[in-house]
């Protein structure tokens, strides 16, 4: 048996209102997830994992790093997790969790504007599962 997931990457843009200055403030919020995400005995990583516990068992957090705004990406384990992804996405409560992440990397409020997340992304995820069914199948 052999474990099937997908890395989903949703690209994060800050509210420039919410920071004092946006480079500045991505710069940070990458240090400090590099840092907390390193050392799994990190005494903050309770609070960090309450935050992410909305995206469930199947969802994990595995890189925040900056492009043009910052990328996020995570690693879906099951089709379920995908689908679940894609409805907080959709509901606007996956940038509650994201804006909350980043608030608390940040140690200010930081407020996300966007959350990009294209259809042909989420559709070639679907497809690689689907794929991945068919041939678990046969």
């Amino acid at each position: 048996m052999y474990a099937v997931l997908v890395v989903v990457t949703i690209d994060a843009g800050l509210d420039e209102t919410s920071v004092e200055d946006v480079i500045q403030t991505e710069d940070r919020i990458v240090s400090q997830w590099r840092e907390i995400s390193a050392d799994e005995r990190h005494q903050l990583r309770d609070e960090f994992n309450a935050i992410l516990r909305p995206l469930g068992l199947q969802t994990r957090l595995v890189v925040v790093e900056r492009a043009n705004s910052l990328a996020v990406y995570f690693i879906c384990m099951t089709l379920s997790a995908l689908m679940s992804l894609r409805d907080q996405w959709r509901s606007q409560q996956l940038r509650d969790v994201i804006a909350s992440l980043f608030t608390f990397l940040y140690n200010l409020r930081v407020v996300v504007r966007r959350l990009t997340w294209p259809m042909t992304d989420y559709k070639r995820c679907l497809a690689f599962y689907n794929e991945q069914s068919k041939q678990t199948i046969q």
